[in-house]
């Protein structure tokens, strides 16, 4: 039969074991505390730039952060966020750069730099935008980033570009709308037809997909017999795009031939 051991020379290997356990975990602290070495702001902000200059942006990102996480107070830190934000746009990393330059703008939201802060958010979303075949979230977001910038900073050296991406995203949603509405054109679902084009005529009034939505409209108008709405809406079409090919269209339709 076994004997179960006891008595102080089990203790003492006890004691020693657990020890020497403590003097392992002692020494990793140390060599991590070694590891951590406080540096000049200068320093570490110019290493991070250098970094980015190298083409090693998500380092460089990195880098930024350091000088945030060493220095937080100091006015380095304060364009090292907006930089690190920059850095992660350049390595591809979107989330992280809509995080950090989400950041900047809430703990900086008088800065002079929080309109590019905005602008950096805005096509991060934009470079993301898929085919109007896929959701349409990405164009959402930046869309309303883009809005945010030129309401907030209209006068602001990135305004121009940020209406004009406005434009081009709100086309990108109109046509979100017009793939669905042919769908339920050709499904011969009408009413939903219907909803989808009323609403590229109602929300997207300035983008390049109007006229065809009214055509459509025509057509489910006709297709439902209510032939007094579809002429009504072939004239608002005539009316401000006469020379369309989508009126020629609609005015065949209606009237059984083309347009004289």
């Amino acid at each position: 039969m076994h004997t179960k051991r006891s008595g102080p020379g089990r203790f003492r290997h006890a004691v020693l074991s657990l020890a020497l356990i403590a003097l392992a975990v002692a020494g990793c602290a140390s060599k991590a505390k070694d590891e951590y070495v406080e540096r000049p702001v200068g320093e570490l902000y110019n290493e991070a730039l250098d970094l980015l200059k190298a083409d090693d942006p998500k380092k460089a990102a990195q880098a930024f952060e350091e000088v945030d996480r060493q220095h937080p107070y100091s006015e380095w830190a304060t364009r090292a966020q907006l930089m690190s934000a920059y850095a992660y746009y350049q390595a591809n990393d979107y989330d992280a750069a809509v995080e950090a330059a989400r950041r900047f703008v809430d703990l900086h939201p008088g800065n002079k730099d929080v309109a590019y802060a905005y602008y950096l958010i805005g096509i991060c979303y934009y470079e993301q935008i898929s085919d109007v075949g896929r959701d349409q979230k990405m164009t959402q977001e930046a869309l309303k980033a883009f809005e945010e910038l030129t309401r907030r900073f209209p006068n602001s050296e990135y305004a121009r570009d940020a209406d004009l991406k406005i434009q081009l995203a709100r086309d990108h949603l109109a046509g979100k709308e017009m793939a669905i509405g042919r769908y339920y054109l050709r499904q011969g679902a009408y009413l939903a037809a219907i909803n989808r084009f009323r609403s590229v005529i109602d929300n997207y009034q300035t983008t390049t997909h109007v006229p065809e939505a009214l055509h459509r409209l025509t057509e489910a108008y006709m297709a439902l017999g209510v032939t007094d709405e579809a002429r009504r809406t072939a004239a608002v079409l005539g009316y401000n795009f006469p020379g369309s090919i989508w009126y020629e269209d609609s005015y065949a339709l209606i009237n059984g031939g083309p347009e004289p």
